[in-house]
């Protein structure tokens, strides 16, 4: 492995920089590919000289603030600038990244493949952006499943849907504290924070305890009215082209009592189509938020 890991990727990554990409005129003839030393320099704005020793290798240990300013110069992705700062030994600063709430027809299809297993997509809200036909069915006994939070605190059905309903009340107000974290103006999360603070004390009594968690993987204890209770297990996933979307896939163990009462609640609500051969129809992914 070479020594100098830093300074060779700032160097190849300036060579991919042209003068007109970032707005520079380019007088007479360069006899290096890509931007100059002093023109990177001068965009990240730092020190020249310093700059210079970075490539060089004599120094090592740049501030995540300098790291920062090099990949905006450097106009690096997300992928590369994350191992920018690998590279540094350095952790990340976060970036407050306003996700966008269209779910791609790719992710869609995705889980409308997914019929034995519901699947939704959130944003940092926990908004539910779609939902594939079984996530409709079990989240069937809500007003409106739009909102994950709103949905456990402000729906009358919330308290009787999770069996552990203190322990899912805790986990998702630990999530919302999360996000707030990374992106503290996110304009719905405030909005909802604001609305769920004022009309229930249990969420304005957890949101003062500052847990914080992120959404990974745990296990789900539900009562459904139609089939009875299901032990469920979740797996969330960062959607990568749409950051701050997460993917959440709930599972049964095969072949338990939960994983027959889940097959039945998808029947029992799935539209009848003539034109579909498959049972239940063709119901798929649909959009929730109103």
């Amino acid at each position: 492995m070479p020594d100098n890991q830093l300074g060779e990727f700032l160097r190849a990554r300036r060579a991919g920089v042209r003068p007109q990409d970032v707005g520079m005129v380019s007088h007479g003839v360069r006899r290096v590919a890509g931007l100059r030393r002093e023109e990177i320099a001068v965009l990240a704005g730092v020190n020249a000289d310093y700059y210079a020793r970075l490539e060089q290798g004599r120094e090592r240990h740049p501030s995540p603030q300098v790291l920062d300013a090099l990949a905006r110069a450097l106009r690096l992705g997300t992928d590369a600038r994350a191992h920018l700062f690998r590279l540094a030994g350095t952790a990340p600063l976060d970036r407050a990244t306003h996700t966008t709430d269209l779910v791609g027809p790719a992710l869609r299809q995705l889980m409308d493949a997914s019929e034995a297993a519901p699947a939704f997509v959130v944003n940092p809200a926990l908004d539910i952006l779609a939902a594939n036909a079984l996530a409709e069915a079990l989240f069937s006994p809500f007003e409106r499943a739009d909102n994950l939070a709103r949905m456990v605190f402000l729906d009358p059905a919330g308290r009787q849907f999770h069996v552990l309903w203190h322990t899912a009340a805790h986990a998702t107000v630990a999530n919302l504290r999360q996000a707030a974290g990374l992106d503290p103006d996110h304009p719905r999360l405030r909005e909802l924070v604001d609305t769920l603070t004022a009309h229930s004390s249990d969420f304005a009594r957890l949101w003062n305890a500052h847990a914080v968690r992120g959404k990974t993987r745990d296990a789900k204890h539900l009562l459904h009215p139609d089939v009875g209770p299901l032990t469920l297990t979740y797996q969330s996933f960062d959607v990568r082209d749409a950051p701050g979307q997460q993917l959440v896939v709930y599972q049964a163990e095969p072949g338990s009592p939960s994983a027959q009462a889940l097959t039945l609640v998808g029947s029992l609500h799935s539209p009848w189509d003539p034109t579909d051969p498959r049972p239940g129809g063709g119901a798929g992914a649909s959009d929730w938020r109103a």
